[in-house]
């Protein structure tokens, strides 16, 4: 299995989602399912990206990233792993403010905050406790 290799890498994500499926652990089964928005959104795969956002989104659960945070609306507007999902109309409806109307399209950003020149990717992630 290496870079690009779509098929290995959905296959792993599968097992995954087999093994903590989300309808039998609501808080830990949206993991597997928003590793597999991640890479169907990497791997140019919108509607199967937007299949799983829509699942995780009506469950509240834990993060497959940043400490268990779970993902919200605000987190999709603001992570490059959804770029390419930037335009279509049904992510926007997803990554749109509680309670605002889409009238323009504009409303979510081209690029994720993260692609703006001289802001660090580190100042969104949560500082790792080391023990000693």
């Amino acid at each position: 299995m290496g870079l690009g290799d779509k098929a290995a890498a959905f296959a792993f994500v599968e097992k995954g989602i087999a093994v903590v499926p989300i309808e039998k652990d609501a808080v830990d089964g949206t993991i597997p399912m928003e590793i597999l928005a991640r890479v169907a959104a990497q791997m140019g795969e919108p509607d199967r990206a937007i299949a799983a956002l829509q699942k995780i989104l009506l469950v509240p659960g834990s993060g497959a990233l940043a400490e268990g945070i779970p993902l919200t609306p605000a987190l999709l507007r603001l992570d490059p792993t959804f770029d390419p999902l930037r335009n279509d109309s049904r992510f926007q409806e997803l990554a749109a403010p509680a309670g605002a109307a889409l009238s323009a399209p504009a409303q979510i950003p081209e690029k994720s905050i993260l692609g703006v020149r001289g802001v660090s990717a580190s100042l969104f992630l949560p500082a790792r406790q080391f023990r000693l």
